[in-house]
């Protein structure tokens, strides 16, 4: 049970960690990768709450499906510095 407790802490500080990463990156690929990464590491917290029902939605709308929609997105538009 102590690992449970070590675990709970871990997770939502990890998660915010990135959270707080998707916000300082420049780089809109990598602030799409670490929202992803974000979204797994709640997937896993919502996992280990004995949710495994919104775990797997969280898993695969949250970090594949809108990752997926969000790097089409960045790929489909120009970037400002190749215009200059």
């Amino acid at each position: 049970m102590m690992y449970i407790e070590i675990i709970h802490i871990i997770l939502p500080i990890l998660i915010i960690a990135s959270a707080v990463v998707v916000v300082i990156l420049k780089d809109l690929l990598a602030a799409a990768i670490a929202l992803a990464a974000m979204s797994l590491l709640l997937s896993l917290e919502f996992y280990i709450l004995q949710a495994p029902d919104v775990a797997i939605a969280e898993a695969g709308i949250g970090a594949c499906i809108t990752t997926a929609i969000i790097v089409i997105a960045i790929r489909q538009t120009k970037r400002m510095e190749e215009e200059i």
